[in-house]
């Protein structure tokens, strides 16, 4: 019956979750890493946003995994 499904999607399991993880992890430093290295050259400084860039991108897909996987 259609009204015995809740609202809540259901967590992946196995190889989606570590895929997923994956997926927030290189996102999150390829993005803010990109934006990060853009910043050094609109600049002129010696790599410190790409640094900073993938430092903030990892944290945030740690975030992103914890928060929607549910580790």
């Amino acid at each position: 019956m259609a009204d015995d499904r809740s609202d809540k999607p259901s967590a992946p399991s196995g190889a989606d979750a570590g895929w997923a993880a994956l997926g927030y992890l290189l996102g999150g430093m390829t993005v803010w890493g990109g934006a990060g290295w853009l910043v050094d050259r609109w600049l002129d400084l010696p790599d410190v946003g790409l640094l900073i860039g993938l430092i903030g991108g990892t944290a945030a897909g740690v975030y992103l995994t914890i928060k929607r996987l549910g580790a």
